[in-house]
């Protein structure tokens, strides 16, 4: 399956592994959080996921997931995609606190 660039028009993408970084596990994940098609993770809030992800799956999941959260919703929402290690910093910057302080 190829994945999407930037000039993908996002109504098109049917599947989430279309998505830069995504993969079996993180389309795993999507369907956990019960999502079904990548145009519902337009809007979303990366944080909000991880932490049902967390909560549904009873696990502490690593940071990196968070950044392949953000990655795939700043693609989603129209900006060019990026590798999700491109996230990390920003990650680090926006929740640092909030990974510090979250327990299941």
């Amino acid at each position: 399956m190829k994945k999407a660039d930037h000039a993908t028009d996002r109504k098109r993408i049917g599947q989430f592994q279309q998505i830069i970084n995504v993969g079996p596990a993180t389309a795993e994940d999507f369907r956990i959080l019960g999502l079904t098609r990548p145009q519902q993770l337009i809007g979303r809030d990366p944080w909000q996921l991880y932490r049902r992800l967390c909560i549904k799956t009873k696990t502490v999941h690593d940071p990196c997931v968070l950044d392949v959260l953000m990655s795939s919703i700043d693609y989603m929402n129209g900006n060019p995609p990026k590798k999700w290690w491109e996230y990390t910093e920003s990650r680090k910057e926006k929740y640092s606190l909030r990974l510090g302080n979250f327990s299941i």
